[in-house]
């Protein structure tokens, strides 16, 4: 395909990607119900969502980052490539957990607001800001953040290894197996250093395959793909770390194979806000449930309404706010949004 329909097809599924992660942190049953009969409905709808659709939103979200790090690497490029990340990555991790911290600061102070937030007087001090900093303690959705940090620190050992076409893919499988014996390491999450470590394998040595012309023959496989992991997630009678993984990893490239880029229009300007979309959702989220199931508590269409259109209400809110900050405030935007737009 050609670069301009690759940048698109990025574009579209980061969008879709961001808006089933709304969809993972928008939970608002028992907000609204508590433990009314009518909240087991709501909630089950929800969770299919959240819990089920929504998860490869983040699997979805490694293999991009990794594809994109790893495209056309070499080792003269390593430098380069951290260098971009720290604009994109890493002053954006700090500068959003220090924003994230201060926010729930003056909120825990304000009449009203704090009952809102629900955490107490948050501490102002040095040791609290740096912790809340380094451990993403108040934006705890950038886990992920945290995560790509860590997987692009070891570029050097991830590409040692994969760059050999036999050795990485045994590598893969090692990876695959640590995760189905239910092994574990520092910091480092297993799941994610698989998905991260397919698709930079992926971008090393199956690059033709990956962005090839989409034709009919192309999507059927993609389709077969998609159908075979939905059995697997449901005829499969224990959901087990390894088929979790293994469905979260399929779906997203399923997708990515059966849709076709040249029907895909141009990716519009809301949908090039994703980075600053997954920064800001969680706090338009948590104050739209709650400040909605105190005013109008107790109703399960209201709920799983708000629920069903937050990823809307969101993606407004955050292009509006985005394109702000763009325009009055261009450096602040440059720092927040990673220098992406």
């Amino acid at each position: 395909m050609k670069e301009t329909q690759f940048r698109n097809k990025i574009y579209w599924f980061t969008f879709l990607f961001s808006v089933l992660v709304v969809w993972t942190h928008s939970y608002n049953s028992e907000l609204f119900l508590g433990r009314m009969p009518a909240a087991i409905t709501v909630y089950r709808i929800e969770h299919f969502l959240g819990d089920t659709v929504a998860q490869i939103a983040v699997p979805g979200f490694f293999m991009i980052s990794a594809y994109l790090f790893y495209r056309n690497f070499t080792w003269q490029k390593l430098s380069d490539k951290w260098n971009s990340r720290i604009k994109s990555v890493l002053l954006p991790f700090a500068l959003w957990n220090a924003i994230y911290y201060l926010g729930y600061v003056i909120a825990s102070r304000l009449p009203w607001v704090s009952d809102v937030v629900g955490k107490g007087v948050i501490p102002l001090d040095l040791f609290t800001a740096a912790d809340a900093i380094l451990h993403y303690t108040y934006n705890y959705v950038f886990w992920y953040l945290y995560q790509l940090l860590l997987l692009i620190l070891l570029a050097p050992l991830l590409y040692g290894v994969l760059q050999h076409r036999y050795v990485g893919a045994i590598g893969l499988i090692g990876i695959a197996l640590a995760i189905a014996l239910g092994f574990h390491i520092p910091q480092l999450n297993l799941d994610a250093l698989f998905y991260y470590a397919v698709a930079a394998y992926a971008a090393l040595h199956g690059k033709s395959a990956v962005e090839r012309v989409w034709n009919k023959k192309t999507g059927q496989k993609g389709l077969l793909l998609f159908v075979v992991s939905i059995l697997l997630w449901y005829f499969c009678p224990i959901k087990t770390a390894g088929i979790t993984v293994a469905f979260r990893l399929m779906v997203p490239i399923a997708l990515w194979v059966m849709i076709p880029e040249d029907r895909l229009m141009e990716a519009k300007p809301w949908m090039r806000y994703n980075f600053f979309l997954y920064a800001t959702h969680f706090a338009m989220v948590r104050l739209i449930n709650k400040t909605a199931a105190i005013v109008l508590p107790g109703s399960p269409l209201l709920a799983l309404g708000i629920y069903l259109s937050m990823p809307i209400m969101v993606t407004v809110i955050s292009f509006w706010l985005g394109a702000f900050l763009r325009r009055y405030m261009p450096q602040a935007w440059r720092l927040l949004d990673g220098d992406r737009s």
